[in-house]
């Protein structure tokens, strides 16, 4: 990927990450059930992913991962979503 592509996917990131620190996108993905900082830690670690760090990219995406299934498992009967 060329470097002009890389600065537009990172522009994009950065747009998502305010988005989603605006307090009311974060009440409504409250209301839905989402975690604003998991959210955000899954941009970061896609944001990791696509610049090639793969460590840092399964770092971040790993701890989401398992805190979403962490909360799946103790509010959801059955593992519901």
């Amino acid at each position: 990927m060329g470097k002009t592509l890389i600065a537009e996917l990172d522009a994009v990131f950065d747009e998502l990450d305010v988005l989603l620190k605006k307090p009311e996108v974060g009440a409504e993905l409250a209301s839905a059930g989402v975690n604003v900082s998991l959210a955000l830690t899954v941009a970061d670690g896609l944001r990791a992913y696509v610049h090639g760090e793969k460590g840092r990219a399964l770092l971040e995406l790993g701890t989401a991962t398992d805190e979403i299934a962490a909360r799946m498992a103790t509010t959801s009967p059955a593992g519901q979503s």
